[in-house]
């Protein structure tokens, strides 16, 4: 699925927390917020798209979920935290080559051609990752151990991208043809921009095959490397992006100028992004897949990131001057994204909510970011109570409409859509401030569940009111508009 993911070491983060989040831009999924109980996972799991049963352990724990309102394509959990403050966020689909996939081909589900054959079950994939591992695991590396696991045993019809966080880790995981992979241990000072690509630039194979402190993969991933000819390395450094990768035409269209345009507002002094003599431009190949930030890093950065449409840039499909290179380039908030999510835990809140979920639904340039607490036993109406019907009645149809609704004005919907994203953000984070401390006080886990219904009404009474504001501003600009006055 084509997606955006930004990855935050806690000495990057302004509070040091660590971040996961990624925007899931599928083709306008309908998607909600919801807790999953372990009395409501059952212990064998049956995807669709693979047509596979895994058998899972005993004793699940409680996590959240972003699936598909729809499942008719399967689950597609997407992202959440678990009862062990563990984040979790699959997948990004990232990019490969024929020379990998032919040396180890994707698992692809093959149905019987007669009654005398039978069907061969296809690998893992984005559908199941999420429901097939967050449940189980207490710590980031745990997850890519699990899911290595898996891949290893059954696995997977497509290239991804998967990264977990604990309160001290950020680890990142790419999958390498159908069952091999690799990981990485993000630099705590470091931040990740991931834009659809094999994202890895440097890979330390003597840690992965001895300490293991920062760096794991595939057993046999040396190996598997030669006997194929896969490495096109010069110089003796290994670089997992030319091996895995791709560099084609249209990844300069697609995805690299999304890792220029993050790279460019995380590092703007250290690091030349424009003009001549420019270290990177928006079509490198070379972009840094970790950058140590100028500054610290906030949620709000994050999420500004994940809007992106390279505004500041020629390339904006929103400018009002005609640079002839407007839209040019793939924007990050894009039209179909269908929720974008960022884990944050945060190493000094009381423990029991240290895991802090911030929610946007609908396309990130247009919606607003909502912290909430997952270690409660059910999510607020306003953003589980989502069905396929178009509705006001809950955040993601109502964030879809405002997109829509100020797209089509942006110059003048744009200062009504900034007012709404700070108001949800301030009010937002004074609401967990104060249940923060009120939690801390008392010990009272139950008030997690108030705080959220309060932050749900809060988002209610902002998104309302934003949608009669730009529908009102949209209403005026109609091209159908007349008056006697205008003869």
């Amino acid at each position: 699925m084509p997606c955006t993911t930004v990855l935050v070491g806690k000495a990057a983060s302004n509070d040091r927390s660590t971040m996961i989040a990624r925007t899931d831009d599928g083709h306008f999924d309908v998607k909600k917020l919801i807790v999953v109980e372990p009395k409501d996972q059952k212990r064998k799991y049956k995807s669709v798209i693979g047509h596979l049963t895994v058998e899972l352990p005993e004793k699940p724990m409680r996590y959240t979920a972003c699936p598909s309102v729809d499942t008719k394509n399967g689950v597609w959990a997407a992202t959440g935290i678990n009862a062990a403050n563990v984040g979790m966020t699959a997948t990004e689909t990232i990019t490969s080559n024929p020379r990998v996939l032919a040396a180890d081909p994707l698992v692809e589900y093959r149905k019987a051609k007669s009654r005398k054959e039978k069907d061969i079950p296809g690998g893992i994939g984005e559908e199941d990752i999420v429901v097939l591992v967050l449940p189980y695991i207490r710590s980031a590396r745990e997850g890519v151990e699990r899911l290595a696991a898996l891949l290893e045993r059954y696995g997977t019809y497509e290239s991804n991208g998967i990264a977990f966080n604990d309160e001290n880790e950020v680890w990142w995981m790419e999958t390498i043809g159908g069952h091999h992979w690799m990981a990485r241990r993000v630099p705590d000072e470091a931040v990740v921009i991931a834009p659809n690509q094999f994202g890895m630039d440097a890979f330390d194979l003597d840690d992965a095959f001895g300490a293991k402190k920062a760096h794991l993969c595939s057993a046999d991933l040396r190996e598997f490397i030669s006997d194929n000819h896969l490495d096109l390395n010069q110089g003796g450094r290994f670089n997992p992006r030319d091996v895995f990768g791709s560099h084609t035409d249209m990844d300069h269209i697609y995805n690299t100028p999304r890792a220029w345009f993050m790279g460019r507002y995380l590092t703007p002094y250290s690091h030349r992004w424009e003009g001549d003599g420019a270290e990177f431009g928006p079509e490198s190949d070379n972009i840094p897949w970790c950058l140590v930030p100028d500054r610290k890093v906030a949620v709000e950065d994050v999420k500004y990131l994940l809007s992106g449409h390279y505004q500041g840039t020629p390339f904006n499909p929103y400018s009002s001057q005609d640079t002839g290179k407007r839209g040019m380039y793939r924007s990050i908030g894009i039209n179909r994204t269908g929720v974008t999510s960022i884990c944050q835990i945060r190493p000094d809140a009381p423990e029991a909510v240290r895991g802090l979920e911030w929610i946007c639904f609908g396309s990130t340039a247009f919606s607003p970011m909502l912290p909430l607490y997952p270690c409660v036993e059910k999510m607020p109406a306003y953003l589980s109570g989502v069905t396929m019907d178009v509705s006001t009645e809950n955040f993601y149809w109502a964030s879809r409409l405002i997109g829509a609704l100020a797209d089509h004005d942006y110059p003048n919907c744009v200062q009504q859509i900034e007012r709404y994203e700070n108001a949800v953000m301030t009010r937002g984070r004074t609401i967990v401030r104060d249940y923060d401390l009120r939690i801390g006080e008392s010990g009272d886990l139950s008030l997690a569940s108030k705080a959220n219904e309060e932050l749900a009404a809060m988002a209610r009474e902002e998104t309302t009111a934003t949608l009669g504001k730009v529908l009102a501003v949209s209403s005026e600009h109609m091209k159908n508009g007349y008056n006697r006055a205008d003869n």
